[in-house]
């Protein structure tokens, strides 16, 4: 089959783009500076210089193909730009769902998220569920607006669009914001850890075959969640503890503590620029919102089945600790051959 890929340049279009060849499909890749892009290029996708602001860039190399997959998106939070955010994550959008209109593609997947829902309170939600604002951030808005305003209409109109709903992504090559969470906890930089705040946490590589599979399998006018577990940050930098025996942090702070925390850098962010992880954006993200939803529909529909977190966490904490030149820590398998090694000394054995 022949792919067209919006943000093969990115964290999960990189590793969509990476399965789709491995598995044998010809997949031509949309790249705003394709001399940066030499990874895909070596996996045999082709690469053609182009941008979503710009649809006619897009229509050659959108011509002829099988299927598409939109997945390029503007994704900073802490770095509030909204003209960027609408013009890549809306009218982005827009052009690359006309373009697979006027020129009769089979079928597409559109890569939406579990924040169009916002903070669900607490609740674990399902694709039926819809929130109206207001919004966590400028992110959650723009691709509220991609999601309903654009691709529903269309699709109520015929277009052969499969729409899937990620949570939090995480795993090796990650440049977001959840990488720069894990690296200032492995430094031991991490201030505190907000209580309650949590996320459905599916490893980049279960996410791209969730995109896969949505292709394969998905029926067109469908939605589905395809995010992993559910944990707070709370568990998972506890879990990362006694992966590696690097203390979390032991400041826990409230919702209340957070939302006094992000009130305060409004003001102070209005006055000089602050690092984004510091915004009040940030901040009222973590303050004890949660982005929940469940993959029922993708596990019974597609056969997706993300990995537990402790496995892609753990996966996810070497990779960042060896970029850090840091020790890794003995696992159970180093420590039965460490063990094993030197009892085969003691019995004088090679």
């Amino acid at each position: 089959m022949k792919y067209f890929l919006t943000g093969a340049t990115g964290f999960i279009g990189g590793q969509v783009a990476r399965q789709l060849a491995e598995a044998g499909h010809q997949v031509i890749a949309l790249a705003r500076d394709p001399s940066s892009a030499t990874g895909l290029a070596a996996l045999g996708v082709a690469l053609h210089k182009g941008d979503v602001t710009d649809k006619e860039s897009m229509r050659r190399p959108m011509t002829g193909v099988d299927g598409v997959f939109h997945i390029a998106a503007w994704y900073k939070i802490g770095e509030g730009n909204p003209h960027a955010a609408q013009a890549i994550n809306v009218q982005g959008t827009r052009h690359v769902l006309e373009l697979m209109q006027e020129l009769k593609i089979r079928k597409g997947v559109y890569t939406s998220t579990l924040a169009v829902f916002s903070d669900t309170r607490g609740k674990v939600v399902d694709e039926s569920y819809r929130h109206d604002g207001p919004w966590l951030s400028v992110y959650d808005r723009t691709k509220w607006a991609a999601h309903y305003e654009v691709a529903l209409p269309m699709i109520q109109q015929g277009l052969p669009l499969v729409i899937v709903q990620p949570g939090l992504v995480y795993g090796p090559g990650d440049t977001s914001s959840v990488r720069g969470t894990i690296t200032q906890y492995l430094q031991r930089k991490l201030p505190l850890v907000p209580k309650k705040t949590a996320f459905c946490w599916a490893h980049v590589d279960d996410t791209a075959r969730g995109h896969v599979l949505a292709m394969e399998k998905g029926k067109p006018g469908e939605s589905y969640i395809i995010a992993g577990p559910v944990h707070t940050l709370e568990e998972a930098l506890d879990l990362a503890e006694r992966i590696t025996g690097i203390p979390a942090p032991g400041f826990r702070a409230s919702p209340a503590v957070m939302k006094t925390l992000a009130a305060l850098m409004r003001i102070a962010g209005s006055v000089v620029p602050l690092p984004s992880s510091y915004t009040a954006e940030s901040l009222r993200v973590t303050a004890g919102s949660t982005y929940l939803g469940e993959n029922s529909k993708a596990r019974r529909e597609l056969g997706f089945h993300p990995r537990p977190l402790e496995e892609g966490l753990h996966q996810t904490l070497m990779h960042e600790m060896s970029l850090l030149g840091m020790a890794l820590p003995e696992t159970k398998e180093t420590e039965k051959r460490r063990n094993g090694e030197t009892a085969r000394r003691r019995e004088g054995e090679p």
